[in-house]
């Protein structure tokens, strides 16, 4: 390991490849920005770039700079405008655009920095160390695992609701799990539910989905809402520094989620919105009762988790891709496809045949992190100030981005017409106060678990999986206790008080 460690460090600092790093850093940054393009797009574009090189290392550390950067710039306009540019950062503008509209957008973009810098460095360290340990674990989860861990997932959904809005969550999850049935499905090739629409064939958009739900929404608000016209967060961007007891108490959360989001991103399908995600929700559900009221208020937590758990998950990723050849996402197949177009074969011999490529990627994870940091810290108090431009300049913004996110997602017109449709019934939704969140889980999570589900129902000829596999059976019994246990504390809590009242 020692060894490898010399051959991966001697070849991350070459001056290309440092080049590379700090180029794959700045492009990803800027893409992760950008609503609707997101790195899947931009990989895909840089492949016959990266295969010019002729260099398997500098290719795959050009892309891989690209994609983790793309995670880590992804929270930008989260924050600031409330539109994802990622599936991996949609958790983040559950609590990053309250602190933003707060006038704590300095804040909030620091804390993200400071959290995706230490969830990809402690993610980093533990694929040095674990890459091949983990690689058989990785093994075991089959299509009946992958089922019950989504199903741990839509438990968790509790955790995006705010306080007596648990039906509502619950029924916003069940819109998603429907609209995530629209297309073609895994048992049967057949499409569903399009109404005889050729563009709904593959079903609806995840990105027109995510515009649809929050920058939209938001862009119809501002305009509904014409006293916020002059602004809310203009002015001066101040607060950029965390304080001492801030830094103590996102501390622990940055810890936990490096390591959940860690060994959820090395299961092939998992990924960083996943992670983001069970993070998001794992945090809430250790909070306290006041630090609950706070999520999807502006917490400092809120925040920290999922930033931290997307990054470190970005990273273990990488562990079923380079020990197995098992893409663990979208990102990593168009990875996989570039490595095979460059003659490397990834798999248990790569660190053996190929030990420079393999350490040169993890040590290059270590440069880029730091990269990331100190390109994006200096820039906070400018990148903060799109919130200072005026809203009447700011909505046009926000439509146009979200309008050719939408289409460069699917380079069909007809998603505009499904993000309009979509973003007035959200709308109204948020009108009448339903969370949007759980809709979109519900969604990620319905078409995954739906594929999962069938192909454990055609291997063991019915529901049998769940007793014949333990680990399938000790995910669904966690998912039960992760609903049972936050009802049964909240029954306590109202009995205690009543008998409280009764005794004064």
């Amino acid at each position: 390991m020692l060894e490898g460690l010399l051959i991966g460090l001697q070849t991350a600092l070459s001056i290309q490849n440092l080049l590379m790093v700090i180029a794959g850093c700045l492009i990803g940054t800027f893409i992760g920005m950008l609503p609707g393009l997101g790195p899947m797009s931009i990989i895909a574009i840089m492949i016959p770039v990266a295969i010019s090189m002729g260099d398997p290392s500098a290719a795959l550390i050009l892309l891989a700079g690209v994609y983790y950067g793309a995670i880590f710039g992804g929270s930008t306009s989260s924050i600031l405008l409330n539109a994802p540019g990622v599936a991996g950062t949609v958790a983040s503008s559950f609590d990053g655009y309250p602190m933003a509209r707060q006038g704590k957008a300095g804040k909030a973009l620091t804390i993200a920095a400071i959290s995706s810098f230490a969830g990809g460095t402690i993610g980093a360290i533990l694929l040095m160390i674990f890459a091949p340990a983990l690689s058989s674990v990785a093994l075991l989860f089959h299509s009946a695992e992958y089922f019950a861990l989504m199903v741990v997932g839509l438990s968790a959904i509790a955790a995006f609701a705010g306080t007596g809005q648990v039906a509502k969550a619950v029924l916003m999850t069940l819109v998603g799990l429907i609209m995530a049935t629209v297309g073609e499905g895994a048992l049967f090739n057949m499409p569903r539910f399009t109404m005889g629409l050729m563009d709904l064939q593959s079903g609806f958009g995840f990105i027109t989905l995510a515009m649809a739900m929050f920058a939209l929404p938001e862009a119809l608000f501002l305009v509904l809402k014409k006293k916020d016209m002059g602004g809310d967060g203009g002015g001066k961007i101040e607060n950029l520094r965390i304080s001492r007891k801030e830094g103590r108490a996102i501390a622990p959360v940055i810890g936990r989620q490096s390591l959940q989001g860690f060994f959820i991103g090395v299961l092939p399908g998992a990924g960083a919105t996943i992670a983001s995600f069970l993070g998001y929700a794992v945090e809430r559900n250790l909070a306290t009762k006041e630090e609950q009221y706070e999520f999807g208020r502006g917490s400092i937590k809120g925040l920290a988790a999922p930033e931290t758990a997307n990054n470190a998950a970005c990273t273990g990723s990488f562990v079923p891709l380079l020990t197995l050849g098992i893409p663990g996402s979208g990102t990593t197949a168009i990875l996989l496809g570039a490595l095979i177009a460059l003659n490397v074969t990834p798999g248990p011999r790569l660190m053996v045949d190929e030990p420079q490529v393999f350490w040169a990627v993890i040590m290059s994870m270590f440069i880029g992190n730091l990269v990331l940091l100190v390109l994006n810290l200096p820039l906070i108090p400018y990148i903060a100030k799109v919130l200072s431009i005026p809203r009447n300049y700011l909505i046009p913004f926000i439509l146009f981005f979200t309008l050719m996110g939408a289409y460069i997602g699917q380079n069909n017109a007809t998603e505009l017409l499904i993000l309009v449709g979509f973003g007035v019934c959200a709308t109204a939704l948020k009108f009448a106060d339903y969370p949007l969140a759980p809709l979109l889980i519900g969604f990620i999570l319905g078409r995954m678990m739906e594929d999962n589900f069938a192909r454990s129902m055609q291997l063991y000829d019915g529901m049998g999986f769940i007793i014949e596999r333990p680990m399938t059976l000790a995910l669904l019994v966690l998912a039960a206790l992760l609903v049972i246990l936050p009802s049964y504390r909240a029954r306590r809590a109202a009995a205690r008080a009543k008998g409280v009242a009764e005794g004064d």
